[in-house]
Formats: structure tokens, sequence, C-alpha cells
């Protein structure tokens, strides 16, 4: 069956353009990634980067694609541009030009995204100072220095060749959007993620012939990989559905309206976000307490925002049950939806339009949001778990939980859903015998 559908996916002209414009585009920006930086020592900076895996600088090289542990050209990645867009939508919930031009349709989203990209530059441009400045700071116990000619030029060159390539990456993102099958910047997050796979199994099948583990072990984590895979695909997919009624309007000899259809709620509505803002903010004490002297008591302190500290699990499980209703607050506004609902001559059934609607919206968000946050901060620990209880290496055991899983699922169902609606509009079954895949209806 999945087989035909590949099959499929091939003898339709203009999908199979798309797909194999998206992995040449991709394939550019993988090269991207090992494309080093004028004026760096690569062996001294992967020997200094040893040290900052489990620091924010390692949680920007994910988003990058390990392009940043190699100080490449596309050493940012994305995320001044995901930085650029989070900041305006955050604004665009207490500015009024912003909220102005959020509701003008496509000029405001034209708009809105010429402010983003300005963003994406100033914010790459300063990163990459930063970025310069860290670099020159790398020095390992024999004295030698990743940057061994540093000063005003070095940094001039590593602005110019980062804020550079977070640009045209962003291109590249808006070039899979028009051209490809879509999502661009999602699927190069993705493809990031994923090239990391192939060195995390290697380092596990060394382990496994030498002896040190069986293959019992390797089919008990498929397993858990399974259950969990299947866990955020629900988490993912789920939605809680809002009977919505439109009342009947006669216009002329006409009848409009007096159609039943439902509002759907989506249980995880803030995705991937609450993860990487408490991964950002767990992060912090131990980068900053990094570039301190190792007295006792900082040893200490320093021990409890490790990934394998309980504090630190539960600290971080917290923030992360905050911030999913702190972002779901943000992304969808119940008194918005209720104004739309009383414009359009909608209503809940056995609920009063307006004020009375935005209550029971409210309401219904807030107790999904529970679980979902709940879900979000146990996912997000499950790495950690494994590499404190499995010895599994950290490099694997991300892809077992995580802001990494979460961004492989979410992506992967997203292209589905796109390659079935191509399909599906020219007549060809999908991935599932039954229709769509379940939960896009």
């Amino acid at each position: 069956m999945i087989l035909n559908t590949f099959r499929n996916i091939f003898k339709i002209d203009d999908l199979r353009k798309r797909i194999l414009f998206t992995l040449m585009i991709l394939a550019v920006e993988r090269i991207g990634t090992h494309i080093v930086t004028p004026g760096i020592d690569t062996a001294v900076l992967s020997e200094g980067f040893k040290n900052l895996q489990n620091t924010l600088f390692g949680l920007y090289d994910l988003f990058a694609g390990g392009a940043f542990s190699k100080a490449a050209i596309f050493g940012l990645g994305i995320m001044p541009y995901i930085s650029a867009s989070i900041i305006i939508q955050l604004m665009g919930a207490v500015v009024p030009t912003i909220q102005k031009l959020q509701r003008e349709g496509e000029e405001g989203r034209k708009k809105i995204m010429q402010w983003t990209r300005y963003g994406t530059l100033g914010i790459a441009a300063l990163q990459a100072y930063g970025v310069a400045i860290f670099l020159q700071s790398i020095q390992l116990a024999d004295g030698r220095l990743a940057v061994p000619t540093p000063g005003f030029g070095f940094q001039l060159m590593t602005m110019l060749s980062m804020a550079t390539g977070t640009m045209l990456i962003m291109w590249l993102g808006e070039q899979i959007d028009d051209r490809g099958i879509g999502n661009g910047i999602s699927l190069i997050i993705f493809s990031g993620i994923i090239a990391r796979l192939p060195q995390s199994i290697m380092q596990e099948y060394t382990i496994f012939v030498s002896g040190q583990r069986d293959l019992l072990f390797y089919l008990v984590l498929l397993a858990l990989a399974l259950g969990i895979i299947a866990v955020v695909v629900l988490l993912t997919q789920g939605t809680r559905k809002i009977p919505i009624q439109y009342a009947k309007r006669v216009v002329g000899r006409k009848v409009y309206g007096g159609v039943n259809t439902h509002f759907p709620l989506k249980v995880n509505t803030a995705g991937v976000m609450p993860i990487i803002f408490a991964q950002a903010i767990m992060f912090v004490p131990s980068t900053v307490l990094n570039f301190f002297p190792s007295y006792d008591w900082m040893i200490t302190l320093k021990g409890l925002f490790q990934m394998d500290s309980w504090f630190y699990w539960i600290v971080y499980g917290l923030i992360i049950v905050f911030f999913t209703y702190f972002y779901t607050a943000i992304a969808l506004n119940p008194v918005d939806v209720a104004d739309n609902l009383k414009k359009q001559g909608g209503f809940i059934p056995g609920v009063r339009p307006g004020k009375k609607t935005s209550e029971f919206l409210d309401n219904i968000l807030t107790k999904i949001t529970l679980p979902a946050s709940i879900f979000l901060a146990v996912i997000a620990i499950i790495p950690a778990i494994l590499a404190k209880f499995l010895d599994v290496s950290y490099s694997l055991a991300s892809f077992f939980g995580g802001t990494g899983l979460l961004i492989i699922v979410g992506v992967a169902l997203d292209f589905l859903q796109q390659v079935e609606s191509q399909l599906f509009t020219r007549h060809y079954d999908g991935f599932m015998k039954s229709g769509r895949i379940r939960g896009r209806r």
C-alpha cells in the first residue's frame, strides 16, 4: 500500500517536481552547515565545544543542525528568524498597530513579513557579533586558541558571514514554500535534527559490536521509541470539537446558513514552543556558571542545573506547564473567536453569543491544556531519564523526546498532509487506505 502511494507521488509531474526541488534546497542548506567561517582553527573549536553541549550553545547547535559547533556560515541557523517571528507575535498582543495589520489579510501579512525580515537581519548581526566574541574566548589548556588572529577583522568577517548565512537560509525556506512542498523553515530545522541520527546510531552500533549491550536492550529501546512517538502523534493531532450552528437567513428567495459544523480546539495549541522557552531558561544558569571560577558552592549549584538532576527535572517540568498556558493564551484568544462567530451568525448550542461564548471556550481551553502541558513536560524529560538510568548517549536519547522529537513528528505529519492533499485532488489513494490520516478531518 505504502509503496503504491510512493509510486503515485512520482506519477504526478507537479508533485514530483516540488518534492525534488525541496530535496535540492535541503541539500544546499546541509552543504552550508559544513562551510566554516574564515579564521577559525576547527580542531581547537571541536575540543572546546565538548564541555558546552548541555548549555544554551548546545540548544542553539540543535536548531542549527550542528552548524553552530562548527562555526559554519550557517552557524546561526534559522533561530534569528524564529526569534523575530516570536517577538512580532508577542508584540501583536499589546501593540495596536500590529494588531491592526494582523486583521488586514494579505496586505497586513506582507507588511508583518517585511518587519520580520528586518528584525531577522538585526538579530542575526547582533548574535553573530556575540558569537565572534565567544569564539575568540575559546582557549585550550595547552594555550591554543580557536581564533589564532582575533580582532575587529575577524569579528566583522563573522558578522558578515553568519548574518548573510541566516538570510540565505530564510530565503531558501521561502523558496520551499513557493516552489516546493511547503513549510520550508520547519523542513530545514527537521533536516538539521535528522542529520544527527546516523552518527548517533553508529555510536550505539560500535557499543553493540563491542559486546557491552545485547540485542534485547535495543529491542526494548525500539519498542519504547514507537510508544513515545505514538503518544506524541496523539498529542499533536488531538482536538476537542466544539459544535457550532449557523442561524438561517433569508435573502430574497435564497436561504443562507442553517449549517451544523464544529470548531476544533487543539489539545496542544502551543506546539513545541513551551519546551524551547523552558530549555533556554534552564540552560542560562549552567551557561553563566561556566564562565566563573569553580568554587565548592558554585560546583554544587551547577550540579542542580545538570540534566541528570531531580531538581532540574522538576523545575523544567513546571516551567513547561507555565509556558504551555502562556503561549496558548497568546496563540488563541477566546474573545476574538467568540466575536468572529457572532459576526458570522454562528453560536454554540446552549451558550449565549458574546461574553458567555468566550468564557465557555476559555474554560474548555484551560481544561484540555492541563493534560497537554503535563504530557509535554514528561516528553521533555524522557531523554535525560534514558541517559541517566539506561546509560544511553544523550545524542541518541534526544530522539526519544524533547524538542527534537516533537519537531520531527510535527513536521513529518505536516509533510504527509501536504502530500495527501495533492494525491486526493488528483484522485489517488493517500498513505491510509481509508482516506486521510486520522485527526486531519
